[in-house]
């Protein structure tokens, strides 16, 4: 089932595993109804921008979300709603930003994809070409140099990005300096629409790890106990001092780049493979197999996770947009308009 590099032994105790597959379930179905809900608003005409939604790697995002702790930097991307939401940032906050109230943590300014909280190693998103791996390693870096240990910095990319002069750099350079860098490749056979035969010719792109002396890892996408225990793994040993880690997953990207685009281009074939299984079902079987959760209770944490969505766009969608005649648009870092809310 998991095929990885170095191997991957699970050491965690039988009801720690319950615990890390149901709090992974939790912030699976959290996000998934939640981005159910903001692309129904998108149609809507209620957002503006654009709204990419995870469907298909919430596993995934949720391993890194769950793995990583107070104090770690994370740097999410387009497609990680799932670890937002286990790192720390709110429902509430989420809807707010995509939704433009000023009352956010971004006050209504710039796209809904860029928000963060950098103080608490929450990174907001450059780009999600490569940018942010090289932005961690520089953090971690940062970190090392004020004396800090025990730090450990994680970024998602996808397979494109790991075509990009960024990747390449940031990558390079954490491996020299040995930088505990946790770098994520959802392999979601897709580049926007260039499909992984055109992007690459390696066998696989797990191999890629060895050109830069980093740990790799190769895992399925679409199974939530494999992420949850080798992105846990991963993580440990970076914090442990071994150096960066990349783990590569295979799994399919379920919508299109963005809810602009109808994936017309997909080959349908990789639906109806094992590669195009949807996450959610997998994780509600293996808990329901495993003993670990009954349907009913699974039922209930999602009408729950509904009832949290619906209240937090119930409050976003009744507060104030920014006022372009009256707001003061300085940088939030300034002074009186400083990170955390006014001074």
């Amino acid at each position: 089932m998991l095929q990885t590099s170095p191997a991957v032994r699970n050491d965690a105790r039988p009801d720690e595993n319950k615990a890390r597959a149901l709090t992974a379930y939790r912030w699976m179905i959290l996000a998934r109804v939640l981005e159910e809900k903001l692309a129904s608003l998108y149609r809507g005409g209620k957002i503006t921008g654009g709204v990419f939604l995870g469907k298909g790697q919430e596993a995934l995002s949720a391993a890194i979300g769950t793995a990583l702790k107070k104090g770690d930097i994370f740097a999410p991307l387009i497609r990680d709603m799932a670890g937002r939401l286990a790192f720390g940032e709110s429902v509430l906050e989420a809807a707010r930003t995509y939704l433009g109230s000023r009352l956010g943590p971004m006050r209504g300014r710039d796209g809904n994809i860029h928000r963060g909280k950098p103080r608490d190693g929450y990174y907001a998103m450059i780009s999600h070409l490569g940018a942010m791996v090289s932005t961690v390693a520089g953090g971690l870096f940062a970190r090392r140099a004020r004396g800090e240990t025990g730090v450990v910095g994680a970024t998602c990319i996808g397979d494109g990005a790991t075509s990009t002069g960024s990747f390449h750099e940031g990558l390079n350079m954490a491996a020299v300096e040995k930088l505990p860098l946790v770098v994520i490749v959802a392999n979601n056979q897709y580049a926007y629409s260039t499909p992984t035969a055109r992007q690459y010719a390696c066998e696989d792109l797990v191999q890629r790890a060895a050109g830069y002396g980093v740990a790799g890892y190769k895992i399925d996408g679409t199974d939530p106990s494999a992420c949850v225990e080798v992105v846990h793994e991963a993580v440990a040993r970076a914090r442990a001092g071994a150096g960066p880690q990349m783990v590569v997953a295979d799994l399919l990207r379920l919508v299109g780049h963005g809810e602009h685009d109808d994936f017309h281009y997909m080959n349908h074939a990789l639906k109806l493979a094992p590669i195009g299984r949807d996450c959610l079902d997998v994780a509600r079987e293996q808990l329901i197999a495993s003993g670990d959760a009954t349907r009913a209770q699974l039922d209930t944490m999602r009408n729950q996770a509904a009832a949290e969505v619906e209240s937090a766009c119930g409050t976003a969608l009744r507060e104030a947009l920014p006022n372009p005649s009256e707001e003061d648009w300085c940088a939030l870092s300034t002074r009186r308009l400083s990170e955390g809310g006014q001074q």
